[in-house]
């Protein structure tokens, strides 16, 4: 029961605020000491450089990066502006122009942080003036922040490709189909809220001084460059070209071209995105580091055969043990962060799932959309603590709240659907198809 014992006295440090890396590091070490002693972390080092050499982690700070150079451009300003203009004279076209923003902002950044203060910054002041209520526009907002973590190319699906033993190429592929279906989803919500309520997002004035075929010349300008790096990182991973940490270097590359495009390239741009690239890379990998040390001694002290045994006896086998994972996952990302999940979690997991012969590349799938939803879920959701950082003085928490609860909702309906109908996504439920 030892390792039961840990992971429970790791949730609650979390809880009570303490360091992830240093509270799954020091409870590995305490319980180590106790169950076996020092002799126990003898192959630690071992661990550590196989970690500090697995190539696909490398495509972490590079995709990072081109993220955090993309985001001192002003290309998200340019986007909602431009796209803006051409959807705002549709009822919700507002909103409409912003979940579109946001799937091309996490096809060419990954970054959530990065695309929900933007969008805060530049599109939450706009449809809060042409009347939008709040609760549609923070909601809005928060959730096409998000999709950077299904739609490649995605963090959480490098992360979950080396954690699952998984090819990223194959899960970037597998990602689209769901992506897709949510950024519809989405709009098809905003879309029935305003024809139902149309007092919640009004239709905006269109601007006479300029005509519709301007609006669209600029909305195009506007769009093709990101696309274009899109495709060109996304299109020379799928038709086999380059591996996911080849096309991040390119993407890095790609994000500077993008910046002298848009006049914004300065050396102190480079020197700041380098500077917060190492920052976020050295907290992650240091969460691997005590994540490793963690899982280590949770193995070694039985913890892995006692989940094992426990989850195999689940009634209804596969689908009683998809069930109860996912809702683990779920409840888990209330509370604590993705990258912790994926690291402590999804490795006690996927053994399991490997036995009972479920397709893993599905399984990380499900994962992945379903850690999507802890960005957005109270109380501890990064996109609310993103927005409301840069939100008017006006906008109350629980507004944001409020808002983001139907878009959770349309979150777990993908994630019901893809696990009772893999067919619809492209996938299979089992191994070996």
């Amino acid at each position: 029961m030892i390792g039961i014992i840990m992971f429970g006295v790791c949730l609650l440090m979390l809880l009570w605020g303490f360091p992830v890396a240093f509270t799954f590091g020091g409870v590995a070490l305490i319980f180590g000491l106790i169950a076996e002693g020092p002799q126990l972390f003898a192959f630690m080092p071992y661990r550590i450089m196989s970690i500090m050499q697995n190539t696909t982690l490398m495509a972490v700070p590079l995709f990072i990066f081109m993220g955090l150079v993309l985001q001192r451009t002003r290309l998200a300003e340019q986007l909602l502006e431009s796209m803006g203009k051409l959807f705002g004279g549709v009822r919700g076209g507002l909103a409409i122009s912003t979940v579109l923003v946001g799937a091309l902002l996490a096809a060419s950044t990954g970054v959530v942080g990065a695309s929900v203060v933007a969008m805060g910054l530049i599109s939450l002041p706009v449809m809060m003036a042409h009347g939008y209520k709040t609760e549609l526009a923070t909601g809005t907002i928060c959730a096409s922040g998000t999709l950077g973590q299904i739609i490649p190319p995605s963090i959480i699906l490098i992360i979950l490709g080396d954690v699952m033993g998984l090819p990223v190429g194959d899960l970037f592929k597998a990602a689209v189909v769901p992506g897709l279906i949510l950024i519809g989803l989405y709009i098809a919500y905003i879309l029935i809220m305003a024809f139902i309520k149309p007092e919640i997002a009004p239709a905006m004035e269109r601007d006479s001084n300029e005509s519709r075929s301007q609006e669209v010349v600029r909305a195009l300008l506007a769009v093709i460059p990101p696309l274009a790096l899109i495709i060109v990182v996304l299109g020379s991973i799928f038709t086999g070209i380059a591996t996911p940490t080849e096309s991040s270097a390119l993407g890095g590359v790609g994000a500077v071209v993008l910046a002298l495009l848009y006049r914004q390239f300065s050396w102190q741009v480079i020197w700041d995105s380098a500077r917060d690239t190492v920052k976020v890379t050295a907290m992650v990998f240091a969460i691997l580091v005590g994540a490793t040390a963690f899982s280590m001694v949770f193995s070694y002290t039985g913890g892995e055969y006692l989940l094992e045994e426990w989850m195999l006896a689940l009634p209804g086998e596969k689908w009683g043990f998809l069930i109860l994972s996912m809702l683990v996952i779920l409840v888990l990302g209330f509370f604590i962060d993705f990258v912790e999940i994926s690291f402590i979690v999804v490795p006690i997991l996927a053994p399991i799932a490997e036995l009972l012969g479920i397709n893993m590349l599905w399984f990380a799938i499900l994962i992945a959309m379903n850690l999507q939803t802890s960005f957005l879920t109270p109380p501890f959701g990064f996109s609310l603590f993103y927005l409301k950082g840069v939100a008017p003085p006006g906008v109350q928490t629980t507004q944001i709240y409020r808002g983001v609860m139907p878009f959770i909702l349309i979150q777990i309906a993908v994630v019901i659907t893809l696990l009772v109908v893999p067919e619809w996504f492209g996938m299979s439920s089992t191994s070996g198809f």
